[in-house]
């Protein structure tokens, strides 16, 4: 019995030391596993609060740089002839009214002798009436003869007006066989299919030249049937290029074609955007994101203070420089250095979103 109440008495020892030392074991724990920042921390890292906004989504297409066609003259000859000089050149600057190239045409000459004609017609005819108009007058001619050369006179005017109209749309100066062709808006000459000594033809047609004011340009996207309903009028769009890797141009979709394209089986949409400088060239291939903003509100964080590890996502609170801890975050999506977060964090929470990589490593290596 002796024995035995010694046996209890070591075996309660036992247990109370085991007791106490891991009480202490615990407590050791505790203190180690509190991280504070330290000054030199304090300066590598940055708080950012998150916050709540309606959720963006991105869609990226492939398009092409094309011209305002609002803005473009196609130029094609209105009479037939030889060409004697082209004035102009592929991507000259051109003011209305400027003279782009001369030709010589049989059917300009037929023109200008039919005005000179008519012109002469109109002379002789109003002579002719003024002395009808007097005989009558004077009792010697009838009404009828004065009538008659007063409509005669009519028609000339009618004949020679008309033939003006003709020589002013052929660019004549009223002589010779010469057609001149001219500019009728400002703009850059894009596209010159006339060469000097080549003979035109109107039943050709082919246009002579282009003209296009490069000021804005129309971006043509492409848009699978599967994206079609992430598309729509006003959305913003980001255009690059890969002549200009590092610029982005900002637009917006201005037109949504209501058909397919039956080659490619896809819907084109319409980006118009300023062309400062003249940068953008058409047929330069683009890349154009299309953003769009979802009814549905989402909490918000900086791209830049997601962890990613073991396959799962992680973000460090701030709360205090001696309270920060470790939450795993459930991601909606990331857009523009934006991450929409389901869950782990709610809107008004502080976290960090620089050196936090570090923080993260000291909070979990315990």
């Amino acid at each position: 019995m002796k024995y035995l109440k010694q046996i209890v008495a070591i075996t309660a020892t036992a247990l109370a030391l085991q007791a106490c030392q891991s009480k202490k074991t615990e407590t050791a724990n505790s203190d180690n596993s509190k991280y504070c920042l330290s000054d030199s921390m304090q300066h590598l890292v940055q708080i950012s609060e998150a916050t709540s906004e309606n959720i963006k989504d991105e869609l990226t297409l492939t398009g092409q740089i094309t011209y305002n066609q609002d803005k473009v003259v196609k130029i094609f000859p209105y009479a037939s002839g030889q060409v004697l000089d082209v004035k102009v050149g592929l991507g000259d600057y051109v003011h209305a009214g400027q003279i782009l190239a001369v030709m010589k045409s049989a059917e300009i000459a037929g023109t200008n002798s039919d005005l000179a004609s008519s012109k002469a017609d109109v002379e002789i005819s109003k002579k002719t009436m003024e002395q009808a108009e007097q005989l009558y007058k004077s009792g010697i001619n009838s009404e009828k003869e004065y009538l008659e050369a007063k409509q005669n006179y009519e028609k000339a005017v009618s004949a020679y007006t008309k033939n003006q109209s003709v020589g002013s749309i052929y660019g004549s100066n009223g002589t010779g066989s010469d057609y001149v062709i001219k500019a009728p808006i400002n703009g850059y000459v894009v596209e010159k299919k006339i060469t000097t000594g080549m003979t035109l033809r109107t039943d050709a047609g082919d246009n002579l030249f282009t003209i296009s004011d490069l000021k804005d340009v129309w971006v043509m996207a492409n848009v699978f049937e599967s994206d079609i309903e992430k598309v729509k009028e006003g959305y913003e769009a980001s255009i690059t290029t890969l002549a200009y890797k590092d610029k982005v141009f900002k637009g917006k979709i201005e037109k949504v074609s209501e058909v397919l394209d039956p080659d490619n089986k896809v819907m084109k949409v319409r980006v118009r955007i300023p062309n400062d400088g003249l940068l953008l060239k058409p047929d330069m291939f683009a890349q154009v994101i299309v953003t769009n903003k979802e009814k549905l509100e989402a909490t918000v964080i900086p791209s830049a203070a997601v962890i990613f590890e073991f396959g799962k996502y992680f973000i460090v609170k701030y709360n205090g420089n001696c309270d920060l801890d470790v939450s795993k975050i459930d991601i909606i999506k990331d857009v523009e250095g934006k991450t929409y977060v389901r869950s782990g964090i709610q809107k008004g929470e502080k976290l960090l979103s620089a050196g936090q990589l570090l923080v993260y490593n000291q909070l979990t290596q315990n």
